[in-house]
């Protein structure tokens, strides 16, 4: 690329960080978590443009190799975002017990892994054969049940603690929930992608890949528990997040290079990482730039995903989706919690958490598009139905807390 491309190219990502900017401003100003208005800011922003300016116009205004550089920087900010994500899922939750903890993961996951297979039913018998794609039906009946039991633990964690929620029983109950239920949605994810070859040496690939990618993981967290390495990470923090991003990003990439996406890796790198001591600041570090260049992520995909599938939406599929996803989650939580002997009140305050989907929700999907296990109209129409149920999140937890209030109030 030219000096004049790479000018150009500089450009237009200030202009996606500006998009990204205006949207967590606006979420901020609707009470809404921050990512609400990240994604839907950037999704919006490609069909928008093309819509006001015309597809010749706007591929003048960003030509292939721009879009390529945005892809890159995309990739490069969502492989170190998810090293955060993975290192705050195995640092576990709040100590509950064993019981509660059982009945709060069976009641969060089995109904939403129910209600993806209803989904993929209802795609399979009723939706138009062209949104359902010609991935095996192993891999599609498996990404469907994940895509519903996703809970998104960093913006859980956000609202959490915009909330004051984070000590609360709802809190510690939703959070130690989300942490495991989302660790089986990975492992789960992976053998989806490993049965998308539809083949036998495909799916054995996959596995080999991935545990080669494990085995690299425990080369790494023995090398950070050295005597060398964990001074390095208290002496000189800003040079152990450096070297730490590039051991991500080489794992991530290699891992996509063997076939599988390149998120598996980045996930395996953060699993590596020691949970204690100055490590987790650097990691903290690490995920404070990869969460800054998330929003390009959220462009790049409206760009080349949503604006293309914008004009033929699925609503029925959209609203079908909706409503399996909030009984499945939502409903399933909320029974769950109920059976582990908490309230009514504190287990339909979980279900509303769990319900939660979020960013990770979007790095699934992305995971299923590409490939091609989801179809273009399935991403779009489950992008929407992550925005909504994430951002029903707010609202519903102001409506139970105002019911609370009123039912104290009302004499007995």
């Amino acid at each position: 690329m030219t000096a004049l491309g790479l000018l150009h190219a500089a450009g237009a990502l200030l202009v996606v960080l500006a998009i990204g900017w205006l949207g967590r401003f606006a979420a901020r100003s609707l009470r809404q978590p921050e990512v609400i208005g990240e994604i839907a800011a950037g999704l919006l922003a490609g069909p928008l443009v093309i819509a006001l300016l015309g597809r010749t116009t706007f591929d003048l205004v960003l030509p292939g190799e721009v879009v390529g550089v945005l892809k890159l920087v995309a990739e490069v900010g969502l492989v170190l975002f998810l090293v955060g994500l993975a290192h705050k899922l195995r640092g576990g939750g709040r100590a509950i017990s064993r019981r509660t903890t059982g009945w709060l993961v069976v009641g969060g996951l089995v109904p939403a892994l129910a209600s993806g297979l209803l989904l993929a039913c209802w795609i399979i018998f009723v939706e138009d054969p062209a949104v359902r794609g010609q991935a095996p039906v192993a891999a599609f009946l498996l990404m469907c049940a994940i895509v519903m039991s996703i809970t998104a633990v960093p913006v859980l964690a956000r609202i959490l603690a915009d909330r004051g929620l984070t000590d609360s029983a709802e809190g510690r109950l939703s959070m130690t929930a989300a942490i495991i239920i989302d660790t089986v949605g990975w492992l789960l994810l992976s053998v989806a992608v490993g049965l998308a070859s539809g083949r036998l040496s495909g799916f054995l690939q996959a596995l080999a890949v991935l545990g080669g990618g494990a085995l690299v993981a425990f080369a790494v967290r023995a090398g950070l528990r050295t005597r060398l390495a964990s001074a390095l990470s208290e002496r000189r923090p800003v040079v152990a997040g450096i070297g730490l991003a590039v051991i991500a990003l080489v794992v991530a990439l290699g891992v996509e290079r063997l076939g599988l996406t390149a998120i598996f890796g980045a996930v395996l790198v953060g699993l590596a990482v020691p949970a204690s001591g100055a490590w987790t600041g650097v990691v903290a570090a690490v995920t404070k730039v990869g969460r800054a260049l998330i929003p390009v992520f959220f462009v790049v995909t409206g760009l080349t995903v949503f604006a293309a599938s914008f004009g033929s939406l699925p609503w029925a599929l959209i609203v079908v989706s909706v409503v399996l996803a909030v009984l499945g989650k939502g409903g399933g939580s909320y029974l769950g919690t109920r059976l582990a002997g908490e309230s009514g009140h504190t287990a339909m305050k979980v279900g509303v958490l769990m319900n939660t989907r979020g960013l990770t929700e979007l790095i699934v999907l992305k995971v299923g598009f590409s490939t091609g296990i989801l179809t273009a109209p399935m991403f779009v129409a489950l992008v929407i139905m992550a925005v909504v149920t994430t951002a029903m999140t707010g609202p519903l937890l102001l409506l139970l807390d105002r019911r609370a209030v009123l039912a104290q109030a009302v004499p007995s």
